[in-house]
C-alpha cells in the first residue's frame, strides 16, 4: 500500500512534520510494510517555512528584525534549491511574536516583515514565497513599505510613526527610495483569505477583533486604511480597496499587490505547487491529511479541502484526522471520503494538546485496522 501523509500543523500543538510522523507510526502498527511518503503542508500561515524546507531539502535562515510592536525579535526564513526564499509574515509580525499583554492593532506594524525581504534580496533571492498568516497587525503594510525604502508622509513633510492609525495622517508616499531589487522581483502571496482591504468583510471588520482591535478601534482603523487606499489610487492610479485578497494580513497583501511585481494564490495550492504534490498522487493508494479543527472555514483554502480537491482528480480517496470536526460540518461535503476526530476522552484544550501527539497515532492505528477489516471482508 502507497499512503501519503499530507497534513497541516495542529496550531499550538505540533508542527505539520512532527503529526506525519505520529501518524506514519500508527500506520505501521498495521501495515509495516506500506510505503509511505510524508509531506508537512500549510495553507500560508505558521509552518510555511518548516514544510517547505523540509519537503523540498531547503536551507534555513535567521535574521534579527523588528517584530509588530518595534521589539527586537529573530526570525528565520527558507532558501530552497532553486534559490526561492520563503517568508513567513508570522516569523517577524505575527501574534505569537508579542505578550499577549502589550498587542495593540492600532500600533502594530509589518516592518520586520519588510527587513526580513530585504535579507532574502541580500541573500540573492529573486524570487520571494510570503505566506501571510497569523499576523498581529492592521497597518495595511505600510511598515512593510517603510522597511523596504518608501516614505509615508504627513502634510508636515514628516515620516508616520507606526501602525494603522497612524495612516489618518497619510498625505503623499515617495516611492523614489524604494530598493531597486524589489522591482527585480517575482513575489508570490500566498494566503488562505480572499477578503477586500476594506469594509465589512475588511481586514479591520474581519480579524481587527482577533488582534486585540475594540469596536471603537475597529471602525477607525477600517477608515485610515480607506485613507490609505484613496491616497494610493489619487496618486498611483491602482485601487485596491476591493481586490480579493488585498485584506490578507491586516492589508499587506494590498501594500505587496501595489508595490510589488507580485500576484497573489490560494496558500494551499502554491504549497502543494511547490513540492509537486500531483506528481506523487499518481502512484498512491491513500491520502491521510489533517489540522487542528475542521469547521465552516475550511472550503476556503484550508489544507484537507485543498489536499482533497487535488487527490479527487486522481481518484485517490482522503481521509482526515483532525482534532475537531464543529458542528453541522459534514466532511463528504467538503471532498472527504472519511474524517475522525482524534479525541478519545474528555478533557479541555489543554489536555488535548499535550496528548495530541498519542491520540494521532492511536486513531491512525485505528484507521487502518478498519481498513484491514476492509480488505479482509472483500476477499471473503
Amino acid at each position: 500500500m502507497n499512503i501519503i501523509i499530507a497534513t497541516d500543523s495542529f496550531k499550538g500543538s505540533d508542527s505539520s512534520l512532527n503529526i506525519a510522523k505520529h501518524i506514519q507510526t500508527g500506520i505501521q502498527k498495521v501495515f509495516p510494510d506500506a510505503v509511505i511518503t510524508k509531506i508537512p503542508i500549510a495553507d500560508g500561515g505558521e509552518g510555511t517555512v518548516d514544510a517547505l524546507v523540509w519537503s523540498m531539502n531547503g536551507t534555513y535562515k535567521t535574521a534579527d528584525v523588528f517584530g509588530p510592536q518595534k521589539e527586537r525579535v529573530r526570525a528565520k526564513y527558507g532558501i530552497l534549491p532553486d534559490r526561492t526564499a520563503v517568508l513567513e509574515m508570522a516569523e517577524a509580525s505575527g501574534l505569537l511574536k508579542t505578550d499577549p499583554a502589550k498587542r495593540n492593532a492600532g500600533t502594530a506594524t509589518t516592518f520586520g516583515t519588510g527587513q526580513l525581504l530585504i535579507k532574502a534580496l541580500d541573500a540573492g533571492c529573486r524570487r520571494i514565497m510570503i505566506g501571510l498568516g497569523g499576523s498581529a497587525t492592521n497597518d495595511g503594510g505600510a511598515g512593510f513599505l517603510q522597511a523596504v525604502g518608501i516614505s509615508l508622509k504627513d502634510n508636515n513633510g514628516n515620516e508616520l510613526g507606526p501602525g494603522g492609525l497612524a495612516l489618518e495622517n497619510l498625505k503623499t508616499i515617495d516611492v523614489s527610495g524604494m530598493d531597486p531589487r524589489i522591482n527585480e522581483a517575482e513575489i508570490l502571496i500566498i494566503s488562505d483569505v480572499n477578503n477586500p482591504l476594506c469594509g465589512k468583510n475588511g481586514a479591520s471588520e474581519v480579524f481587527g477583533p482577533q488582534k486585540g482591535a475594540d469596536p471603537d478601534m475597529v471602525k477607525k482603523l477600517d477608515s485610515c486604511l480607506m485613507h490609505f487606499a484613496n491616497v494610493i489610487k489619487e496618486q498611483f492610479g491602482k485601487d485596491i480597496s476591493n481586490f480579493p485578497g488585498s485584506g490578507a494580513a491586516g492589508g499587506l497583501g494590498a501594500a505587496l499587490l501595489a508595490f510589488t511585481n507580485s500576484r497573489i494564490r490560494p496558500g494551499i495550492h502554491a504549497v502543494l505547487d511547490a513540492v509537486k504534490f500531483d506528481e506523487m498522487l499518481k502512484d498512491a493508494d491513500l491520502v491521510i491529511t489533517g489540522e487542528g479543527r475542521l469547521d465552516s472555514q475550511s472550503a476556503q483554502g484550508k489544507a484537507p479541502v485543498g489536499v482533497s480537491e487535488r487527490a479527487k482528480k486522481h481518484n485517490v480517496p482522503v481521509i482526515a484526522l483532525v482534532g475537531e470536526i464543529a458542528r453541522g460540518v459534514d466532511p463528504a461535503r467538503l471532498g472527504l471520503n472519511a474524517a475522525f476526530s482524534i479525541l478519545d476522552r474528555i478533557t479541555d484544550l489543554r489536555g488535548a494538546m499535550e496528548c495530541s501527539g498519542e491520540m494521532i497515532e492511536r486513531t491512525a492505528e485505528q484507521v487502518m485496522r478498519l481498513l484491514l477489516i476492509g480488505q479482509k471482508m472483500r476477499r471473503r
